[in-house]
């Protein structure tokens, strides 16, 4: 997924990754050059429902306008989800 909105700056990496937790995915997320959020993130569908619709919604301070999403191919296996800062 690539978030696009304010979602720098505001707290958005953790709020994924909580998030992630929550929902039982595992992933990673990170903020780009370009000022969005990308991320990748595997598990149960129910799970990724869930944890997509807070995506969406984002945490307090966040804007998000547009989610854009691509589905993986095959499960990459992650073990946890973690926020990456490259």
């Amino acid at each position: 997924m690539v978030v696009h909105g304010r979602v720098q700056g505001v707290g958005f990496r953790a709020f994924t990754r909580r998030a992630a937790k929550a929902s039982g995915l595992v992933g990673w997320v990170r903020n780009r050059a370009d000022g969005t959020v990308e991320l990748e993130a595997e598990g149960p569908a129910g799970g990724f429902r869930a944890f997509r619709r807070q995506i969406r919604q984002g945490p307090r301070f966040s804007r998000v306008d547009r989610l854009e999403e691509e589905p993986l191919g095959a499960l990459l296996g992650f073990e946890d989800f973690d926020i990456r800062f490259s």
